[in-house]
């Protein structure tokens, strides 16, 4: 089968497509089929030996896919035929991809492979980020940085769907669409935004800051926050890792909070399901409904990856397998 190989440590540009073996069936996994996969900010730090997960060379990239289930081990809860969503965590990048059944989900027949495939990462790690370590409450007022890639556009259709008005904040007016587009009440450029939250909040500020950006705008980041509003740490795109002098969060009576999904469910596997139900319903009344920035095929794998290593995504970025 074919499959994005990683030969070298040297970023996007050293991926290539190769035939590689198909994987076989284990005990407890299901087998398959890749219609489509998403690409994510973890898939480019792990072109470059960055990412804290680093397996041995060569490897095929790739946490999250959709497609149909070829074979599944006895006792599975899924059957040949099955539209699932998959986090195999690492191989997604392929044809055919064997996934531990308690990471495999249930696909409904409304909803696209591509949709499905922009799923896992983004959604979930968000759902945990507003619903569990954000507190999100209806009424409440979220601040989504990046709000025009994955992780943003996710924020922001989440956080409208549990009842919260969204302010976006985006690098550049052509990305502002795309946070219009997934449901943000209000669009602001990164330069000077927080005077811009200041103005729309009639000097309040936030409840909830969601950052997957870090760097040099953390510190307005936390200016932003209304009495016992909350900054949730994401990530760091913007690469550097900025700090915080906790006087700030003395004074303001606010709170930094570490996102860390994937440390969280790694010891608790079912509660990645307990997440994908409580999703479930959103998705099938189409509240939630990634939007697809762009789909590339398989062997144009290097260019999905560079558009999200250029911060040039619009949106979901996926590769098309069938």
């Amino acid at each position: 089968m074919r499959a994005v190989r990683v030969t070298s440590l040297d970023g996007p540009a050293s991926v290539a497509v190769a035939e590689v073996a198909e994987p076989t069936l284990g005990a407890g996994q299901v087998l398959v089929d890749v219609h489509e996969a998403g690409v994510n900010f973890p898939d480019v730090l792990m072109t470059k030996g960055l990412y804290q997960m680093r397996p041995d060379l060569p490897f095929t990239p790739g946490s999250e896919c959709s497609g149909v289930v070829r074979e599944v081990a006895p006792g599975s809860s899924f059957a040949v035929g099955d539209r699932v969503v998959a986090f195999p965590i690492l191989g997604a990048f392929a044809e055919t991809v064997a996934v531990p059944d308690d990471l495999v989900f249930p696909l409904p027949d409304a909803v696209s492979f591509a949709t499905g495939a922009a799923l896992p990462m983004n959604y979930l790690t968000v759902h945990f980020a507003l619903a569990r370590r954000g507190r999100l409450v209806a009424g409440e007022t979220v601040l989504v940085h990046g709000a025009a890639g994955g992780i943003g556009t996710a924020a922001t259709q989440l956080a409208k769907a549990m009842g919260a008005r969204v302010i976006a904040v985006v690098s550049s007016e052509d990305k502002a669409e795309t946070a219009r587009a997934a449901g943000a009440d209000e669009v602001v450029l990164a330069g000077g935004f927080l005077a811009r939250v200041k103005e729309l909040t009639a000097g309040r500020g936030v409840d909830l800051v969601v950052d997957p950006v870090g760097g040099d705008r953390f510190t307005d980041s936390l200016r932003s926050l209304a009495p016992e509003g909350r900054l949730l740490v994401i990530g760091f795109t913007a690469g550097a890792i900025p700090e915080v002098k906790v006087n700030r969060l003395l004074l303001n009576n606010i709170s930094v909070v570490g996102v860390g999904w994937g440390a969280f469910w790694t010891s608790d596997r079912a509660y990645l399901r307990t997440q994908w139900d409580a999703i479930l319903p959103m998705l099938e009344a189409g509240t939630l409904d990634p939007p697809i920035g762009s789909t590339h095929p398989l062997a144009d794998a290097t260019a999905a990856l560079v558009e999200i290593d250029d911060r040039r995504a619009l949106g979901k970025v996926t590769l098309h397998l069938r």
